[in-house]
C-alpha cells in the first residue's frame, strides 16, 4: 500500500475535547458538546480529514458502567453528528484497562491505554490512515504522548483559556505540541494552513 492511498485523520480524546468532562460519560443524558464542536467537526471532514475517537475508558475497568453502555452512547453521538450536523465518525475506539484501578478482568498493563499508542495504531492499520500526515487532539499529556508514539504528524492540546498560549506559526507540529483553547482552534488553525498565499 502506496502513501497515496492512505488517508489522514484528526484522532480525538472525547472528554474534554468533544464534551464537557463530567467524570466517567457514559450516557447521552450525560453527554454535553462543547461549544463549536459539531461545526469544528464538519470543518475539519470537510477538509480532508477521517475523525476517529480514541478514548481511555477505565470507567468499564472500574464498574461503573458497561461496554455497551459505551456502545449506546458513541450510537447516540455517532446518530446525532450524523443527522443533525453531517459530521461522521469513521470510528470510535477505547480502552477499558486500568493498569491498578480497575477490577481483575480489566486491571492490566495494556497497549491500547494510552499513553500507549495501540488504538492509534489499530485505527491507522484498520482504516488505512497515515499517521504522519494525520493530527492529535487531546487534553492530557498521555494524549501527546500516545500521538508522538504513534508518530501522528501535528499535536494540539486542549488548554483552558487563562493557560493557552499564542500559537507560534501555522501550529505545523515541528515546535511540538500546540496549545489551543478548544476543537475550533484546531479547525481554523487548519483551515488557514490550506488558504493560498
Amino acid at each position: 500500500m502506496s502513501a497515496v492511498d492512505l488517508k489522514r485523520a484528526v484522532f480525538l480524546d472525547r472528554d474534554g475535547v468533544i464534551n464537557v468532562d463530567h467524570g466517567y460519560v457514559s450516557s447521552w443524558d450525560q453527554f454535553e458538546f462543547l461549544p463549536g464542536v459539531p461545526a469544528a467537526l464538519w470543518q475539519l471532514q470537510s477538509a480532508g480529514y477521517v475523525l476517529v475517537v480514541v478514548s481511555n475508558q477505565s470507567g468499564i475497568g472500574r464498574g461503573l458502567y458497561s461496554e455497551a453502555d459505551l456502545a449506546e452512547l458513541n450510537r447516540r453521538v455517532y446518530r446525532y453528528l450524523l443527522d443533525e450536523c453531517g459530521v461522521e465518525i469513521a470510528q470510535f475506539y477505547h480502552c477499558p484497562h486500568h493498569p491498578t484501578e480497575a477490577l481483575l478482568k480489566w486491571r492490566q498493563p495494556c497497549h491500547c491505554r494510552k499513553p500507549a499508542p495501540g488504538m492509534i495504531e489499530q485505527a491507522c492499520a484498520e482504516l488505512r490512515i497515515d499517521p504522519s500526515s494525520s493530527l492529535m487532539v487531546g487534553d492530557k499529556v498521555s494524549d501527546m504522548e500516545a500521538g508522538q508514539a504513534a508518530g501522528v504528524g501535528r499535536l494540539f492540546k486542549v488548554v483552558p483559556a487563562a493557560t493557552a498560549q499564542p500559537l507560534a506559526g501555522n501550529g505545523d507540529g515541528k515546535e511540538g505540541v500546540v496549545l489551543v483553547n478548544g476543537l475550533p482552534d484546531v479547525a481554523r488553525i487548519v483551515s488557514e494552513s490550506r488558504a493560498p498565499a
